[in-house]
């Protein structure tokens, strides 16, 4: 299959231009399968600067990247103009150390965060680790701020830090997410387990109704309401005043003040939530999602717009 110039041209222009480039299905805020959520984690766990192209918006680049590369399936890695592959050959060289080489994260220059575990998490902890075979305690803190304690072979692409006599391996992306974390173990007659406190967890996405935001809108609010559906969807119906929810869109915001307020709407309300949390995950404060989308907004606010 031959590749049209000027789509060759689009495709060369953004691996250009962006030294780590993946194509995808949906944005880094808004994964739309599988695979492009599970290459995104590896990204944000290593902590590294990237760019993302939205296959799903452009039928052109979604079969023209295929062509290009001469791979069949996305997402697609670029670093520094070199394809690497997909999400199977990504997941292999997180694994090994090969992708945070190519990706020059040098953990060396990291300050790992500052934990503390209690005296009596330190000793459950140790009775794990007594138990591991040579393993060692491996701490994530995911884009979400959902923690995990499990153990792992020891691995040279994370930083340590040490509390109460327990060291804790940690991956680069989870670094900040994890400063200040205190790990408790509680036990008592409800049963036991760990209790972990993260002064850096935001507060929850909050919940909108449709008259709440037509009384903001008519107050000529600053907040930002952003529409998380496809180009095709907003050209089928849209709440006036909205801003579309794309790459760059995506960008702009994060030059804002984290107390800006932000209205984020889809169809139903799904899709808005997701994109919702990861905003609130970069440390907005003032996250909303709009219940029941542009449909609720249809129903109860202004029937000129379309339902579909």
């Amino acid at each position: 299959m031959s590749l049209e110039e000027s789509v060759r041209d689009k495709i060369t222009e953004a691996i250009a231009s962006n030294s780590t480039v993946l194509f995808m299905k949906g944005n880094r805020t808004q994964p739309q399968c599988g695979f492009s959520a599970t290459v995104i984690q590896i990204l944000e766990q290593l902590g590294c600067d990237y760019s993302t192209i939205d296959v799903l918006s452009d039928a052109e680049i979604r079969e023209g990247i295929k062509v290009f590369s001469n791979w069949p399936t996305i997402p697609q890695l670029y670093i520094d103009g070199e394809f690497l592959g997909g999400c199977d050959i990504i997941k292999d060289m997180h694994a090994s150390g090969d992708l945070g080489k190519k990706l020059q994260v040098d953990i060396s220059d990291l300050t790992p965060p500052t934990i503390t575990i209690t005296d009596a998490a330190a000793s459950a902890l140790q009775k794990t680790l007594s138990d591991g075979d040579g393993q060692a305690l491996h701490l994530d803190v995911d884009g979400t701020f959902n923690t995990s304690l499990q153990l792992e072979l020891p691995s040279t692409q994370k930083v340590t830090a040490t509390s109460n006599g327990i060291t804790l391996y940690i991956s680069a992306g989870a670094i900040k997410r994890a400063e200040g974390m205190t790990i408790d173990f509680l036990d008592g007659p409800e049963g036991s387990g760990f209790k972990i406190e993260n002064p850096n967890a935001p507060p929850p996405v909050h919940q909108m109704e449709v008259t709440a935001l037509k009384e903001l809108l008519n107050d000529d609010s600053s907040l930002r309401l952003l529409d998380c559906r496809t180009p095709e969807e907003r050209a089928t119906a849209k709440i006036e005043g909205s801003i579309h929810l794309d790459e760059g869109t995506a960008r702009d915001l994060t030059a804002l003040e984290k107390e800006a307020m932000l209205v984020f709407h889809c169809h139903h309300g799904g899709r808005s939530q997701r994109a919702a949390e990861y905003f609130r995950d970069q440390g907005f404060r003032n996250v909303y999602n709009l219940v029941g989308g542009i449909d609720a907004w249809s129903q109860e606010i202004d029937s000129s717009v379309p339902r579909y």
